[in-house]
């Protein structure tokens, strides 16, 4: 039987390589109690070493906070671009898609340059602005109450018309992928929003870089396994891909762009 400054190695060393660790699996793979490893990870996160959640525990703090889009738009840059330069290849002539809100779909809307033409419903009036500079692409705008920090729209006026629309694609930007609390928005109405479109779209595209794996915004959109694609970049967590693959959801990763 290991030490108790073995197990905290154990424990700190899974967690490094996997991103995330359940109690009772770790209990398991020691032969230990789940109140032994509790008390671990209790320990381990007096010493800031990790965070702990419900039956479990994250490298770094799994709440995220509502960021000003400006902020957001100057992180994880490189990993975006590639991104939204995959995303575009997923969308086909005549498509009609959703774009939601956030700095990597706007990181889209800057990549997205169609041959032929594609019909666009916004979200961000930022996004909009954009798009409606390419003559292929029609623009959709929807209406409702302006978030300041975002420049989106939310509210039941920008929900309305998901009643009466069929998508091909939604494109989602997300704050928090985490595969007990699913697929979050720091935003509850932006969440609400969110998911509206997936009701109206066939298939849901999540756009996230690997900074949002682990991480729990305030509103919840759906689960993990209402999504078809996540498409993300290299920095993933082998286990993550591996859990996302075995869960039948298309994984997409891209290379950091070289500069």
């Amino acid at each position: 039987m290991l030490s108790i400054a073995e197990r905290h190695k154990y424990i700190l060393d899974l967690l490094n390589k996997n991103g995330f660790i359940k109690v009772s699996d770790i209990a398991q793979e020691l032969d230990v109690t789940p109140v032994t490893i509790r008390k671990d990870l209790k320990y381990l996160e007096e010493k800031k070493l990790l965070y702990r959640t419900h039956g479990s525990a994250s490298p770094v703090n799994p709440r995220t906070t509502d960021l000003d889009l400006q902020k957001k738009e100057k992180m994880q840059i490189p990993e975006k671009k590639q991104i939204a330069k995959a995303a575009c290849n997923l969308i086909e002539t005549n498509d009609s898609i959703i774009i939601a809100s956030g700095s990597t779909a706007h990181a889209l809307a800057q990549e997205l340059n169609p041959e032929e033409n594609i019909t666009v419903v916004c979200a961000s009036l930022k996004t909009s602005i954009v798009l409606n500079e390419n003559p292929n692409i029609e623009v959709i705008q929807l209406g409702g109450t302006v978030r300041k920090n975002s420049y989106s729209v939310v509210g039941e006026l920008a929900s309305q018309p998901f009643s009466d629309l069929t998508c091909s694609k939604l494109f989602l930007g997300v704050d928090g992928i985490d595969f007990e609390n699913g697929i979050t928005n720091s935003n509850i109405e932006e969440a609400a929003l969110n998911k509206r479109m997936m009701k109206a779209a066939l298939r849901t595209i999540i756009l996230s870089d690997s900074s949002k794996f682990g991480k729990r915004g305030f509103g919840k959109i759906c689960n993990l396994d209402q999504v078809d694609v996540i498409i993300t970049d290299s920095g993933i967590a082998k286990h993550t891909a591996n859990t996302i693959k075995e869960m039948g959801i298309e994984l997409i990763i891209v290379n950091k762009e070289n500069n």
